[in-house]
């Protein structure tokens, strides 16, 4: 099939309202028209003969042959790999399987996914583990930041308690930074803690190397970067620790199956989404970049974009980009730059002012400008998470500076204080 170049072209292809710029992928992931066709074609098929297709093609195949695309992709093995609708299904799934006994800590860091701190706290109040969270602030060198996980790892040791488990990111949600996640994996292999890595903007966005990282637990969120429809996640598990996870959320048809059964049916959902990973990855392979193809044109052009076009709206800002002094955080699709407010002057440091300001301010460059982004308070300032992708160009993030130039003005005058219903979203055409 035809080629698909980075850009203009490649925004062809997916179903975007005209003049909608989509710079926050990340939280919701969409999928190219080539792919929806592929979905809607299987959403016919179940709804024509439900029976016939879930017990005797979806089951009996369909499904082992989509898992095994995806284990190809991530070259790990076919029976190593199962569908979640997403990774935080996936996460609580292992959380709540581990068996914890007095002494025991689950590690993470401050900047863990919320959902995921809420399971834990949770936990460590109906089980007998306890919860160590690394505090640190960002931008941080990947080297800080692995001397504090191992000295945390160390120190619990030392008193006597047990570090069963420890999870972190590929790459967190806010601020949108990359983490040295190889070396924590490490890291956590050598002092024998489990590591649960959470891969929701891993796949399909960085190059993961699964089978050398070998982390203990690994989920993905296909929905997000690989161009899947929502929702659909892997769940990799190495054969090792496939007897940690006995039973999903809820109990499925075949508990006591062994690992890839189980998941095989979990209650009745739109299983669809999974069929689609073939699909997607054969259109990935489409797409180029000076003069590379496939995940390389797609990885590459992605991390470049979010370089330049972060350094443009943080010149259009006047303001800056988070990095660290190696360039270690930014090395993916996702860049955050700060925003030109004055929260002393507008907030007084009470949080839930600075959070009402960056809801108003989201959503009105959401819903009067057209322009999806996030925005979020951090050390003291209100950043915007900008993500990169193949259907955008530098052009759109240009837009979206002067945009955001324009709202914090708007913002610095106090206007979130009486027009946070200004612009109201028409649910029947999808305007403003």
């Amino acid at each position: 099939m035809a080629s698909i170049e980075c850009g203009e072209d490649a925004a062809k292809h997916f179903a975007f309202a005209p003049g909608y710029r989509n710079l926050n992928h990340g939280s919701y992931g969409t999928y190219p028209i080539e792919v929806r066709d592929v979905l809607r074609a299987y959403q016919e098929e179940v709804e024509a003969r439900p029976d016939a297709f879930v017990r005797y093609k979806y089951r009996t195949g369909l499904l082992d042959e989509c898992r095994a695309a995806i284990a190809h992709y991530l070259e790990v093995p076919t029976d190593t790999c199962v569908f979640t609708p997403n990774t935080s299904t996936g996460i609580d799934t292992i959380l709540h399987n581990l068996v914890y006994s007095e002494g025991d800590v689950v590690i993470c860091f401050n900047t863990i996914y919320v959902s995921y701190a809420y399971t834990l706290d949770y936990l460590s109040k109906t089980t007998p583990m306890r919860v160590e969270s690394i505090n640190f602030t960002y931008p941080v060198s990947d080297d800080i930041l692995c001397h504090l996980f191992e000295k945390t790892i160390v120190s619990i040791k030392n008193n006597g308690q047990t570090p069963k488990l420890a999870i972190f990111d590929t790459i967190s949600s806010l601020p949108g930074v990359r983490m040295p996640f190889q070396r924590l994996v490490k890291i956590c292999r050598d002092h024998g803690v489990l590591s649960l890595l959470d891969g929701a903007h891993g796949v399909g966005q960085i190059q993961l190397d699964l089978t050398n990282v070998d982390p203990d637990f690994f989920l993905s969120n296909c929905h997000k970067w690989l161009y899947v429809p929502r929702g659909c996640a892997v769940f990799y598990v190495p054969k090792r620790n496939q007897s940690l996870s006995k039973v999903t959320l809820p109990t499925g048809y075949h508990y006591g199956d062994g690992f890839v059964a189980n998941f095989a049916s979990v209650g009745t959902l739109d299983d669809t989404p999974y069929l689609c990973v073939p699909a997607a990855i054969a259109w990935r392979k489409r797409i180029t970049w000076k003069g590379k193809q496939g995940d390389a044109a797609i990885m590459d052009y992605m991390a470049n974009l979010a370089h330049d076009g972060g350094s443009a709206v943080a010149r259009i800002l006047e303001t800056e980009v988070l990095e660290n002094k190696e360039g270690t955080l930014g090395n993916t699709a996702c860049t955050n730059v700060r925003l030109p407010l004055s929260l002393d002057d507008l907030a007084e440091n009470d949080m839930a002012t600075v959070h009402k300001i960056g809801d108003w301010i989201m959503r009105t460059i959401n819903l009067e400008h057209d322009i999806a982004l996030n925005i979020f308070p951090y050390v003291g300032a209100l950043w915007t998470r900008l993500h990169a992708q193949i259907y955008l160009t530098l052009a759109d993030f240009e837009a979206a500076g002067m945009m955001l130039h324009v709202v914090c003005e708007r913002a610095q005058k106090g206007e979130w204080k009486t027009a946070s219903a200004r612009a109201t979203y028409d649910k029947s055409n999808g305007h403003t």
